[in-house]
């Protein structure tokens, strides 16, 4: 299951997190991001316990895309104690996500 994430609570369910946190930076509107959000709830199914997996709408979270860089959608992005460990951009399959982590 991904956890909904914001710019309130972003730094205690990502930067704070025991585990590392997958975050996926989407849009609503953005169609390659609604083709990519079954393969994420899958892998976020599959590794349970093991990482967290993180959505961020970039339309309702500027400031974190802003600080993130984020200029393409979707951007996958694996966080491990509070710092950037691996980052995707665009539609990728299951593989290329396992491959982050």
């Amino acid at each position: 299951m991904e956890v909904i994430v914001n710019v309130n609570n972003f730094e205690s369910e990502v930067l704070k997190a025991e585990m590392p946190v997958l975050v996926d930076f989407w849009a609503t509107w953005c169609g390659p991001c609604r083709m990519l959000a079954p393969t994420v709830s899958a892998i976020a199914e599959k590794y349970a316990g093991k990482i967290k997996v993180c959505k961020v709408d970039i339309d309702e979270n500027i400031p974190l895309a802003e600080k993130y860089g984020i200029e393409v959608i979707p951007t996958l992005i694996l966080f491990e104690k509070g710092e950037i460990k691996d980052r995707k951009i665009g539609l990728m399959t299951a593989n290329e996500i396992e491959s982050m982590l």
